[in-house]
């Protein structure tokens, strides 16, 4: 009984990260079909946004859905006055963050808000943590029931590969961007290439390669 009981909380835990995956793959895709979106309001044409090399992922998204889904389950009262404005908080926080170790670790910045009232540092502003609130809301009501409904394809061989599959793929995207990145800093502060991960890196993800993928993203 003891063995049974351990299997069956492994077995809850691994479908806890499948889902909070799933919430992440979903809210990256949303993410970036949101900022084309306002990108050709802005610009009168697409342009990319980009968050990672490959694919129309943009993570900051899809880990604000991801801790809304983690702190949200656990609150019983759900009001959307409550949840807009825990919404607003999380997302705050989370975008501020994001853009701090971006710059930290990148030397680039994917958005400003120096400009507009009641912002701190350029990295969040009260008018972006009204869309986290809103975001949540809208979460709440129209993804998070759809995300529950994950649960019937636990035992589906095909949802198991699709699965397997799309985490090793983000996993490897998210590993490439991040080296990307960070070479592109050491080639502007004019460090050499130093063995033939740098070589690659330099050769076939160029500044202009980068600077293409990822158009919104300012040198600091």
């Amino acid at each position: 009984m003891e063995n049974l009981s351990i299997i069956v909380k492994k077995e809850t835990i691994l479908q806890k990260i499948i889902k909070i995956f799933w919430i992440f793959l979903i809210g990256s895709v949303i993410g970036y079909i949101v900022e084309m979106i306002v990108g050709l309001v802005q610009n009168g044409h697409f342009v990319s946004r980009q968050g990672l090399l490959y694919g129309p992922f943009i993570q900051v998204y899809g880990l604000g859905l991801a801790v809304y889904y983690i702190v949200i389950s656990k609150i019983k009262d759900r009001n959307c006055i409550k949840i807009f404005f825990l919404s607003m908080l999380l997302g705050g926080i989370i975008e501020y963050l994001f853009s701090f170790f971006q710059e930290k670790f990148f030397g680039t910045i994917s958005w400003d808000y120096s400009n507009l009232p009641f912002n701190i540092n350029g990295r969040t502003s009260l008018l972006h943590c009204i869309y986290w609130g809103i975001g949540g809301v809208l979460f709440v009501k129209l993804i998070l029931p759809f995300v529950h409904k994950i649960n019937i394809y636990y035992k589906n061989k095909y949802f198991k590969i699709l699965t397997a599959f799309l985490m090793t793929f983000i996993l490897f995207d998210i590993t490439m961007s991040s080296l990307a990145g960070a070479r592109q800093l050491e080639r502007r502060k004019n460090i050499p290439a130093d063995g033939y991960v740098d070589v690659f890196f330099d050769t076939y993800y160029t500044n202009e390669k980068l600077e293409q993928i990822y158009s919104n993203a300012k040198e600091v």
